[in-house]
């Protein structure tokens, strides 16, 4: 079978669900057998999200080979349960960049450099290059955006010229849309729709297979106007409602028969596919009664600047069989020890810059003082080390490099003593961008202790993304202290696991990776089921 290739596009409003759609088909089509493969195109001009505002983008996704990406990778692999790499987030500034970078070496011969055909062109090798990479049997690509940016012209170019390529049998073109409901009249309406396929038509793109989102259901008359007016078959206007849990939206459109659609466009059997552990997963996370409290004490104020930790919690929760109740907690909040000291577990994830680090480095302490299950990622990690530094090593001063302008009253007047500084090598007048470690890097466990115990593994492989290490010449004194550092990276001897022994404290571990971004629904990170199972403890205790 020749690769096909999926287009999914979007129309009237972002944030439709497109990413979602794209991952459940993937999911869907994976599970009929296919090798699959999923892409996002990003319009924006910077290179990666890596120096985005998390408040304004959400998380940045790190993938095994340290590429930053946008959060619909997560989805994706969350849905799919591969590994993606920097070939599966492309942004228009790659595009121009790698456009310019070849003018510059005169690969063009002296010609005028055009949108079409040279941009084009090296977005549809970007397309093209996961055949030979990633050698699937079909690639689904996320178009970021609607139809109708101005960002997004050049790859809606390019993905009607696909058809042209590779024969219009291997390809479908699916575009998400919105069908509203207007109160006054109380009826949905599916002008925003015929206008947004209008829009997609003027490109020279016919869609093939309509995802409509509503608030409200529509019955087949509804469905056959659609078809009529947008130029579809009406069993190729699928419904997308909302689902009571994300990963049920696979399972609402096995049931619209998506995957028997657009195996219909690609002429190729569409064999039944095996969900019954899908389905399991999903009762589970709607049957879950019991609950767990959980507080988050982050430094972002948007929920998606977090989306994996969210997720992995999720995943974690709803296999030991209880529901979570997440308490979303700023760090510079008043009384937030107050807010936390009841919670069955406490939770810092990530973060850049000083804002908040103290209230981040008090939620350690109750933690740490309360015996309340504590889980620290990547920032989280140094704090919990500072704070234990402060408080139980006698290091009045300590404090992380990146926070030096924010001491608490505790380190004032005191000597400030970097327990957390840069990586070697590096210094604050480095770029910002591209210069963090980031990826996938191996960490061996020392045994009998509570990360062994959770990974059941001496060597474990971790994907990165910070600036800052803990510093070697501390550790005697914090070991001597009470604190074990149980993860050690095998080639450079930075240490990546801080924990307190079982003996002080039920369950505090703090790592300098992120284990939330290889958490699955259907398999979630062992870390965080260990931290889930201790919480739970707590609760029942």
């Amino acid at each position: 079978m020749s690769v096909k290739y999926i287009f999914v596009t979007g129309g009237v409003v972002s944030g439709l669900g497109k990413g979602i759609t794209a991952a459940s088909l993937g999911r869907l089509l994976k599970n009929r057998g296919f090798k699959v493969t999923i892409q996002k195109f990003d319009p924006y001009i910077n290179i990666d999200p890596g120096t985005m505002n998390p408040n304004q983008h959400g998380e940045v996704f790190v993938t095994d080979d340290g590429a930053e990406t946008d959060l619909d990778l997560g989805h994706y692999e969350r849905f799919i349960d591969e590994s993606l790499s920097r070939d599966n987030n492309v942004t228009t500034g790659q595009i121009y960049e790698a456009v310019i970078r070849k003018e510059r070496h005169g690969e063009y011969k002296g010609k005028t450099v055009q949108v079409i055909p040279h941009i084009t062109e090296e977005i549809k090798e970007r397309i093209y290059s996961l055949e030979d990479k990633q050698t699937p049997d079909i690639v689904i690509t996320e178009i970021g955006g609607t139809v109708g940016d101005i960002e997004s012209l050049p790859f809606l170019e390019a993905i009607r010229q696909v058809a042209q390529d590779k024969g219009r049998n291997n390809v479908v073109y699916i575009h998400v849309t919105l069908l509203p409901w207007v109160s006054g009249s109380e009826e949905l309406k599916t002008k925003p729709t015929q206008h947004s396929v209008k829009s997609l038509l003027s490109i020279g793109i016919q869609p093939d297979i309509l995802v409509i989102r509503s608030p409200k259901d529509f019955d087949v008359e509804m469905r056959d106007k659609i078809a009529s007016s947008c130029n579809v078959r009406s069993e190729d206007v699928i419904k997308n409602l909302t689902a009571n849990s994300l990963y049920a939206v696979p399972l609402k459109l096995e049931e619209e028969e998506l995957p028997q659609s657009v195996c219909r466009h690609l002429q190729i059997e569409c064999p039944k596919p095996e969900l019954a552990s899908w389905r399991a997963m999903v009762t589970r996370t709607i049957t879950a009664k019991k609950s767990v409290k959980i507080s988050i004490v982050a430094k972002y104020t948007l929920k998606d600047a977090y989306l994996s930790v969210f997720e992995s919690i999720y995943h974690a929760a709803y296999e030991l069989g209880v529901k979570p109740e997440i308490q979303f907690l700023q760090s510079d909040e008043k009384d937030l020890e107050r807010k936390i000291e009841l919670s069955d577990g406490i939770l810092v994830p990530g973060a850049f810059g000083d804002r908040g680090i103290e209230g981040k480095i008090a939620a350690v302490k109750c933690a740490r003082e309360n015996k309340i299950p504590y889980l620290g990622l990547c920032m989280g990690m140094q704090v919990a080390v500072v704070e234990f530094a402060r408080n139980c090593a006698g290091i009045a001063g300590a404090t992380s490099y990146e926070c030096r302008k924010d001491i608490c009253e505790q380190g004032q007047g005191q000597q400030e003593e970097y327990v957390i500084n840069f990586l070697p090598g590096q210094s604050e007048n480095s770029d910002i961008g591209g210069t963090l470690r980031k990826g996938s890097q191996p960490c061996k466990l020392l045994p009998n202790t509570a990360a062994y115990n959770a990974y059941g593994a001496e060597i474990i492989h971790e994907r990165h993304r910070h600036r800052y290490e803990f510093v070697n010449e501390y550790k005697p004194r914090l070991e001597q202290a009470g604190m074990v550092f149980s993860g050690i990276n095998p080639d450079s001897g930075l240490v990546e696991i801080a924990e307190l022994p079982s003996e002080i404290h039920p369950f505090f571990i703090g790592v300098q990776f992120h284990p939330e971004l290889k958490s699955r629904p259907d398999r979630p990170h062992p870390l965080f089921k260990a931290y889930l199972k201790a919480a739970v403890d707590k609760s029942e205790n």
